[in-house]
């Protein structure tokens, strides 16, 4: 048998990164991250990406181009933000550290990279869905950074009419299927995470109301005690499990599997919520509440794509 050659493999082919390098790109990429708030933008793709398989019933490659378009503008929209809020951000033990507070970023870089992500994304709508789905990412846009944004330094009960920037992105995805926008089935689903926006941003309130006050920020701590704001807030978990509900007996959600799951998942929810209401409120206790009650959302996502995929 002959002797088979060694083939080896070119430097020039396979390059090489010096430790240097890799350490640029992983900072490049942390920083980026921060700008564009992954964790939430990613939520935003998630929502649009269940209003396109709420209405067309289906997983295609087509749900790329709303869920991308989207997310883009989500991610120019909270770009912006950390310009808008940079004086804020330096003041606030949570936000002290962000790209545009310790110098890792120019303002000119930040917006820079706001306009980028806003064209692509609007380009990508306007081409590849329809200007129903365009129109609807750019209200999401205005609002946060034009209409919440400005608010917050006003009224702490900005989070109200700020909440309408996360019912938005399922109702893009919808109309980038064909779906009707005034589809009562849709307004529903967007009425859900309009309603969960608010509990979940006051129990971030309870964990860092010395650090918005530290900001300048009016909140709700200094108009209500804080055994008061953990009772709204529990009304609010509360009218958030009866909207849950409401997608069985409004048969949003068909298969009685589903159904049980989401039923079981409320009781927990419930639950979570009294034994928080009981219990002494430090942060311990609100994250664990804040994290339930995210979960919970997620849930509600997954079931209620699964229901329209099988």
């Amino acid at each position: 048998m002959k002797n088979i050659p060694k083939v080896e493999i070119s430097s020039t082919v396979l390059p090489r990164f010096s430790a240097p390098v890799l350490e640029h790109i992983t900072v490049f990429i942390s920083v980026v991250s921060a700008l564009i708030k992954i964790r939430i933008t990613s939520l935003v793709s998630f929502t649009t990406a269940l209003g396109y398989i709420l209405y067309s019933h289906k997983l295609d490659f087509e749900i790329i181009y709303p869920v991308l378009g989207i997310f883009l503008l989500a991610c120019s929209s909270a770009a912006v933000n950390h310009f808008q809020d940079r004086k804020i951000d330096a003041k606030m033990n949570r936000t002290k550290n962000r790209p545009l507070v310790n110098g890792s970023v120019t303002p000119v870089q930040v917006i820079s990279l706001s306009l980028i992500l806003l064209l692509s994304g609007g380009v990508l709508l306007l081409y590849k869905t329809n200007i129903i789905t365009l129109i609807i990412g750019l209200l999401t846009f205005f609002w946060y950074n034009i209409v919440y944004t400005p608010l917050k330094r006003v009224t702490p009960f900005a989070v109200i009419p700020g909440s309408l920037v996360g019912a938005l992105p399922p109702l893009a995805g919808w109309t980038a299927a064909g779906g009707n926008i005034l589809d009562s089935n849709i307004l529903y689903v967007c009425l859900y995470f309009f309603i969960w926006q608010i509990p979940h941003f006051w129990l971030l309130v309870l964990a860092y109301s010395d650090d918005y006050k530290e900001a300048g920020l009016p909140v709700l701590t200094d108009i209500m005690k804080i055994k008061s704001i953990t009772i709204f807030t529990f009304f609010w978990i509360i009218f958030l499990m009866f909207i849950s509900a409401g997608m069985i007996f409004f048969g949003i959600i068909d298969f009685n599997f589903l159904k049980i799951i989401l039923i079981f998942s409320i009781f927990v929810m419930l639950f979570s919520a009294v034994a928080f209401l009981k219990s002494e409120i430090n942060r311990k206790n609100i994250f664990r509440l804040f994290n339930r009650i995210n979960l919970f959302t997620i849930i509600v996502i997954i079931l209620l794509s699964i229901n329209k995929l099988i």
